[in-house]
């Protein structure tokens, strides 16, 4: 017989499995993880930026965002170029091909997450978010530094890191 822990561990678990599943299914149709995806994003957004501007938006920290780039650098999908006034700013800009991938990815897990958040009521949006700041508080995961991007390999990654950190 479940008890309520029980059904609260399924809960969570289901989440898991969504974001393991839109993953994958984005790795599959894109050959993108989420996280370049929504790098691809900020950069089609802003037509022209700064890794720095980018690292912000997404609320990754600047080597991971470097990382990101270099990956997408290495696929065709965005061009760095060194501003002509001041040689110390990088400029990041969509290729042609970047924004092709934009179009053929398939909505993000976070994309449908906030059409439906923003879609509740005030109080309903207030309750989730207090839910599930407690749930990461019983998990001890309060303190984890974490981006709104719903991608179990960069958390995964994320904890790796802070396990070495620790470690050495």
């Amino acid at each position: 017989m479940f008890d309520r822990s029980d059904t609260a561990l399924v809960a969570l678990r289901r989440i898991l499995r969504a974001t393991e599943l839109s993953s994958r299914t984005l790795a599959r149709q894109s050959g993108l993880t989420t996280s370049q995806l929504i790098v691809l994003q900020i950069i089609a957004r802003s037509g022209r930026t700064t890794p720095g501007a980018v690292a912000q938006a997404a609320r990754l920290s600047q080597a991971t965002i470097t990382a990101l780039v270099d990956r997408l650098e290495g696929r065709g999908l965005v061009t760095r170029r060194r501003d002509t006034e001041d040689r110390r700013r990088i400029w990041v800009e969509m290729t042609d091909q970047g924004s092709a991938a934009l179009v053929e990815a398939p909505d993000t897990l976070q994309d449908r997450f906030r059409t439906r958040f923003d879609q509740l009521e005030d109080w309903e949006q207030a309750f989730v978010i207090a839910a599930l700041e407690r749930v990461a508080s019983l998990l001890d995961a309060a303190g984890i530094d974490a981006s709104p991007v719903l991608d179990l390999g960069a958390i995964d990654r994320q904890l790796q890191e802070q396990k070495r950190s620790s470690d050495a």
